[in-house]
């Protein structure tokens, strides 16, 4: 496991990408030739008070080769099907490259609208001429929405504005959670017991979930400021995030097959504990393969110059990664069904039935919230997917924790009865329930 994750570590800080906006590069014709316009960037307008801030180093250069920025509203079906000519055509605006700094209002729009920005030259459309051996442009544009006062200075693209506050939020949270919560827990995994494995686990993943948000803050509170942020920050927000669901899995399927596997060997009477076999063990490391690689091919799966969090990609990785959530889901119920149809004792019937709560959540919390984004606007998906999977997976963490520290029959064999633990029901609310 230790060399996978390296792996996954070395694969996701290779592939960090900008999609920050302040955009930096070359305009190159032979790019601008190949692609019918060189694709530059993509950004969401607001609707109001929206500038492009275009820069250049040799316009003298750009004037020569009759440079100019197209500027398209969010059509890429519609262009794919034109010739070049056509394409050049389409374009709701085109600025000259003829100064070295060139203001640009985005006219007011009724809705948030995205607008793509292509390069395009005297070459782009011509396939015979030979294009000189100039050096390629480099540029710098800087794309803004109004702020607050309505003055534009906001880097954020519409769909973006509000992950800063929520991410900020959510630390609070944490932090607060941690301070009441940190000492009862590290007393609970120091006295040990049979679920001190699984405690262990869902603390890991709680940590490494806090950590992808400490990176996904920094990287945005950074962003706000240049437009760019600290990309580095924000590849090892989605490392953190990604070995957190494969760790998850691991541990959720590896208990599920460990239960089924021990159910003919052992008294009805014996403790749910997590018993690692061969086979449990193979399932569970066949599973986070699968789900490690759908991961890592839906970052490699981005366009150039994107960069979003990946509960939000609408790649085929993407959609294949929830499909898997789904058929996991579907797996863990088919064993859960199995086990509570033939358990006797209510208790542990309400055991496995609030396990099975949390198992769904974690897993379809994403297809769901994905389909469900569909009845909102292009410009509230993202927030929607990214914020509701971020909370629905940490009540799920919430509900294992309450279900292993206080809903199990260990509260009756385990030192891990203290009424000190967090989220710990009392003996008497417990009795009176049955």
């Amino acid at each position: 496991m230790s060399y996978l994750l390296a792996t996954l570590t070395a694969l996701v800080l290779l592939n960090s990408e900008a999609f920050g906006k302040s955009v930096t590069g070359l305009f190159k014709s032979e790019a601008a030739r190949q692609q019918r316009g060189q694709f530059i960037t993509k950004f969401m307008y607001q609707g109001s008070d929206g500038l492009l801030v275009i820069r250049l180093d040799n316009v003298p250069l750009a004037t020569e080769k009759e440079s100019r920025l197209l500027l398209f509203q969010d059509m890429d079906s519609q262009l794919e099907s034109l010739n070049c000519s056509e394409r050049i055509s389409k374009a709701q605006h085109a600025i000259s490259l003829t100064v070295d700094e060139y203001n640009h209002t985005i006219p007011k729009e009724s809705t948030p609208t995205a607008w793509q920005v292509l390069y395009a030259d005297r070459y782009t459309c011509q396939k015979d001429a030979v294009i000189p051996s100039h050096p390629d442009l480099s540029f710098s544009i800087l794309l803004f929405n109004a702020d607050s006062a309505g003055n534009p200075l906001e880097h954020f693209s519409a769909e973006e504005a509000g992950l800063h506050t929520f991410y900020f939020l959510l630390l609070l949270a944490y932090f607060i959670a941690s301070c009441i919560y940190f000492k009862p827990l590290q007393q609970a995994l120091k006295k040990g017991g049979p679920m001190h494995s699984i405690l262990r686990v869902l603390s890991t993943v709680l940590a490494l979930q806090g950590c992808s948000a400490l990176c996904s803050y920094i990287h945005l509170a950074r962003y706000s400021r240049d437009g760019v942020g600290l990309h580095l920050m924000g590849s090892l927000a989605e490392f953190w995030d990604m070995v957190s669901q494969v760790s998850m899995l691991y541990m959720l399927l590896s208990l599920c097959v460990g239960w089924t596997l021990s159910r003919g060997r052992k008294p009805q009477s014996g403790p749910l504990q997590w018993e690692q076999t061969p086979r449990s063990r193979a399932v569970a490391v066949g599973g986070v393969v699968v789900q490690g690689g759908l991961l890592l091919w839906e970052q490699f799966s981005e366009p150039e110059g994107q960069h979003h969090s990946f509960h939000v990609q609408q790649s085929v990785a993407a959609l294949l990664l929830m499909l898997l959530r789904v058929v996991l889901a579907l797996l863990l119920a088919s064993v859960l069904y199995q086990i509570i149809s033939t358990e006797r004792s209510t208790l542990k019937r309400d055991f496995y039935l609030c396990f099975a709560k949390g198992c769904f959540l974690w897993f379809l919390c994403h297809p769901v919230i994905f389909l469900t984004s569909a009845i909102f606007n292009a410009n509230q998906r993202e927030k929607v997917v990214t914020i509701g999977v971020i909370l629905c997976q940490t009540i799920s963490m919430v509900i294992l924790y309450q279900l292993f520290l206080s809903r199990s029959l260990y509260w009756e064999v385990s030192s891990l009865s203290s009424v000190s633990l967090p989220l710990t029901m009392s003996r008497t609310n417990n009795r009176a329930r049955y």
